[in-house]
């Protein structure tokens, strides 16, 4: 057998770096011009920023242990992009500690007096409690980082070294990687997410952020790819074969996405539980539900009849237009999930909500 090797990479950075830490700077020096005007506002701005990309950071990582328990072979190619997106994971640790700065802005569990008056609250205080939630955002953060720098190491001493052992390492490195990212992911978005409303509790919740991420992560790696193509690099390499099957994993996850925001939501209301159902009144009973009809149509609906046929998921500009559309609805979930404790009444976007990201 012979083997044909092809090595690409940049020789040259190019101007992309600097303008993009110069736009990082300003709205960094925005936001905190937001923080001094209103800082719950800059605080849920942010956070809906980070989890933004943060969560397609960790579908970097989910993909790219998928792609080392299922031996896939179509993924092959798509791996350092997979591999690259998550190793920016370091980076957004660092990027957690406003978060934790706004705590007591964020969570109405950190305040002792408002535990003192909520039997609830009470009874929830040995989880939601600050300290605690601090030391779970760091084993987030290090079963994150180990796995993807375990990885990525493996990934390059492979481009020197083709050894079936470093392919079996990686295999032994996902399989309790796997299972140790669905439970630090679950309960990282019951952490920042879901205690944002401490009374309320979904069991499905994780999965609902998980399929969201993952959906994010795909749209991000098409656009990706059609930016690297556009520079003439991995043209052969990466063909319109991959870009159909990543319009087949993303139609598959607009319906799985989909299938869990229903089950939910039909859950809660078929138990009518007050305790449950209190949440999403406060994303219909009044204009939030402009932004509930939007979820419903615009992260589901359009993209689904979009990407519905063979045709679509293999052309370049569709994919490109979808990639586009559901990153935007992704942040938008994000948001609805984010600013209602905040806002309650009505929508309030706010131009903090651009500087954070």
């Amino acid at each position: 057998m012979n083997l044909q090797r092809e090595a690409v990479s940049l020789s040259k950075r190019g101007s992309f770096g600097l303008i993009s830490l110069i736009v990082g700077i300003i709205g960094l020096a925005l936001s905190g011009v937001g923080y001094m005007q209103d800082s719950a506002q800059l605080f849920h701005s942010y956070l809906t920023s980070f989890v933004f990309w943060i969560s397609i950071s960790l579908g970097g990582l989910f993909f790219t242990m998928l792609h080392h328990l299922v031996d896939a072979r179509w993924s092959v190619v798509l791996r350092r992009l997979s591999e690259s997106i998550m190793m920016v994971l370091p980076v957004m640790a660092v990027l957690f500690i406003p978060v934790i700065l706004g705590i007591s802005e964020l969570f109405h569990w950190s305040h002792e007096d408002v535990v003192a008056v909520d039997e609830l609250l009470q009874k929830k205080a040995g989880y939601l409690n600050t300290s605690f939630f601090i030391i779970r955002a760091v084993v987030f953060f290090a079963v994150w980082i180990l796995t993807s720098w375990l990885l990525h190491r493996l990934s390059i001493r492979q481009d020197n070294n083709n050894q079936l052992s470093l392919t079996k390492a990686a295999r032994r490195i996902s399989a309790p990687g796997m299972i140790l990212f669905a439970i630090t992911t679950t309960y990282a978005s019951f952490d920042w997410l879901m205690s944002l409303d401490a009374h309320w509790y979904s069991t499905i919740f994780g999965v609902y952020i998980f399929s969201g991420s993952f959906l994010g992560f795909l749209s991000f790696v098409i656009l990706a790819i059609i930016l690297i193509h556009r520079r003439g690099l991995l043209r052969g390499i990466i063909t319109v074969e991959h870009f159909h099957d990543l319009g087949k994993f993303t139609f598959g996850f607009i319906i799985f996405w989909a299938y869990m925001a229903f089950s939910q939501y039909m859950l809660i209301w078929y138990g009518n539980i007050p305790e449950e159902t209190v949440w999403f009144l406060h994303r219909w009973d009044n204009p939030w539900r402009y932004v509930s009809l939007l979820i419903i149509f615009g992260h589901f609906a359009l993209p689904f009849i979009v990407l519905l046929t063979r045709a679509s998921k293999r052309n370049v500009f569709v994919l490109a237009l979808s990639a586009v559309w559901l990153l935007v609805m992704r942040w938008v979930d994000l948001y609805w999930l984010v600013l209602p404790n905040l806002h309650k009444h009505a929508p309030h976007f706010s131009w903090m909500d651009l500087t954070t990201m």
